[in-house]
C-alpha cells in the first residue's frame, strides 16, 4: 500500500514524465516564435471556440481546444471548432487540433476519429469543405491557404444567435407564425417557442435544435422546414391543414454564444435527465421547456411527434425503447416515420439497432413520461451518403423542406 505522503512525491514525477513525453512528440519552439504569415488567431467574435495555441518546431500551429465539463461527473467535451485566422494572403498554414480526449459516461474517448472535415470561409457566410488528416495520439491536422488577410475555419457551417435573431425577425409578422417566450437560460438569455400553423390543426409536431452547442445542423433543418411551410402554395396549405409545428430553435443559447461543445453554462447536458423533472437551478432551459409542455398537455395540445435534432459522425435515427406499455405500437409508428424519411428526404443512414435505449434523452424521456412519440435525429457532420456530398447549410435546409412532406405522410399513415 503506497502512503499518501509517497504519492505526493511520486505523482509529480509521473506527471512530469508524461509531459516530457508529450513535448518530445510535439516539440514546441521557444516562447515568442512566430509563424511566418500568421498574425493572429482571433476568437473574440460570436460563437468562437475557447482555445489557446502555440507553435511546433516544424511550424505547425497547435490549437488546444478547451473542454467544457459536466456537472458532478468526470465527463468532458471538446469538439466545437470556430476560429478566425489573420495573416498574409497566399500563406499556407498547418493547424493541428489537440485536447480531443473527451470523456463520456466515465470512459475515455476521442473526437479525433469523428473530426474528418472542416469548413473555411473568407466572409463567415460562404463555406468550402476541407478534409482533415488523423494523427497518432488523438490529434487532427488540416492545411489551409490564406486567400486573403482573413479566413474563418469551423467544424460545420456556424449558426449563431445573431442568425437566430435575423430569422425570427424575418418570420415574426407572418400571420401563420407565433413566437412565445417560455423562460431563460442560466445566463439570462430568453428562450422562445416558434409556432407555425394553427393550434387547431389535427396533429402537432415538436422539434428542438441545438441542445449541444456545436451541432448547428439542426438549425438549418428548422429554417428549411419553416421556409417550406410559409411558401403559401397549395402544398404548404395542405400541410398546415394536417399539422401545426412547434419549435425550440436554440435550446442551449449560452453554449452557442460562448462556443462550447456539449453542456450548458451550469455543466448540464440538455439531452439528458428527461427521465425526471428538470432542476430549474442548473437546467433552467429544460425546466422552461417542461413547463411549456405540461401547459400544452393541460390544454389538450399534447404533441403527437417530437424530434430532437443533433449532429454526429453517424447520422442515424435514434429510436429508443423505454419501458412503456405500448412499446410495440410506438416502434411501429417510428418504423413508419423512418420509411417516410427514406422516401421523401436524402436520409439513408438508417436507425439504431433493435436493442437500443438511451435513458434520459428527450427521445426516451418524452415517450416514457409524457406519452409522446419522440426520436433523436442525428445528421452526419462529415458526409451525406444519400447525396454523395459533404454536408452544408443548403443541404440541411433542403432536408428541412422535405420534412414538411414527411410529416404529412406520417400522420396520414399512422393517425396517432
Amino acid at each position: 500500500m503506497i502512503s499518501a505522503l509517497a504519492l505526493a512525491f511520486i505523482l509529480p514525477l509521473v506527471e512530469g514524465a508524461a509531459e516530457a513525453a508529450r513535448l518530445a512528440a510535439n516539440p514546441i519552439t521557444q516562447p515568442g516564435t512566430n509563424v511566418p504569415g500568421l498574425a493572429f488567431i482571433d476568437t473574440s467574435f460570436e460563437n468562437a471556440s475557447p482555445l489557446w495555441y502555440d507553435v511546433a518546431a516544424d511550424g505547425t500551429i497547435q490549437v488546444h481546444l478547451l473542454y467544457d465539463h459536466e456537472r458532478a461527473a468526470p465527463n468532458r467535451a471538446a469538439g466545437h471548432v470556430h476560429l478566425l485566422l489573420q495573416g498574409t494572403p497566399g500563406t499556407r498554414l498547418t493547424l493541428e487540433f489537440l485536447n480531443l480526449d473527451n470523456v463520456w459516461n466515465g470512459k475515455s474517448g476521442s473526437v479525433a476519429r469523428e473530426l474528418k472535415t472542416v469548413v473555411v470561409s473568407t466572409n463567415g457566410r460562404d463555406w468550402q469543405t476541407l478534409t482533415t488528416q488523423a494523427l497518432p495520439t488523438n490529434r487532427v491536422q488540416v492545411t489551409v491557404e490564406m486567400p486573403g488577410p482573413r479566413l474563418y475555419l469551423a467544424r460545420v457551417e456556424p449558426y449563431r444567435l445573431s442568425d437566430l435573431d435575423r430569422w425570427l425577425a424575418a418570420i415574426r409578422k407572418n400571420r401563420l407564425v407565433g413566437i412565445t417566450p417560455i423562460g431563460q437560460t442560466v445566463q439570462g438569455r430568453g428562450l422562445e417557442i416558434v409556432r407555425i400553423g394553427q393550434p387547431s390543426a389535427p396533429y402537432r409536431v415538436f422539434l428542438r435544435a441545438r441542445a449541444h452547442p456545436w451541432e448547428a445542423g439542426g438549425n438549418w433543418v428548422v429554417e428549411g422546414l419553416v421556409h417550406r411551410l410559409l411558401l403559401g402554395d397549395a402544398g404548404a396549405r395542405k400541410f398546415l391543414q394536417s399539422y401545426c409545428v412547434y419549435i425550440l430553435p436554440v435550446a442551449n443559447k449560452d453554449g452557442v454564444a460562448r462556443g462550447m461543445t456539449r453542456f450548458n453554462a451550469s455543466g448540464m447536458d440538455l439531452n439528458r435527465n428527461w427521465d425526471h423533472p428538470a432542476d430549474p437551478d442548473v437546467a433552467p432551459e429544460n425546466a422552461a421547456l417542461e413547463r411549456w409542455l405540461e401547459g400544452m398537455i393541460r390544454d389538450g395540445k399534447r404533441p403527437h411527434l417530437a424530434m430532437e435534432l443533433h449532429n454526429d459522425a453517424g447520422g442515424l435515427l435514434h429510436i429508443s425503447r423505454p419501458g412503456i406499455p405500448e412499446l410495440n405500437r410506438h416502434l411501429a409508428r417510428m418504423a413508419a416515420l423512418e420509411t417516410s424519411l427514406r422516401q421523401h428526404t436524402w436520409f439513408t443512414e438508417g436507425s439504431t439497432k433493435a436493442t437500443f435505449r438511451n435513458p434520459g434523452s428527450l427521445g426516451d424521456g418524452w415517450c416514457e413520461r409524457f406519452g409522446i412519440d419522440a426520436v433523436v435525429q442525428e445528421f452526419n457532420c462529415n458526409w451525406i451518403a444519400g447525396l454523395n456530398d459533404y454536408p452544408s447549410a443548403r443541404h440541411w435546409q433542403a432536408y428541412g423542406a422535405q420534412l414538411a412532406t414527411v410529416f404529412h405522410e406520417y400522420f396520414a399513415r399512422v393517425k396517432p
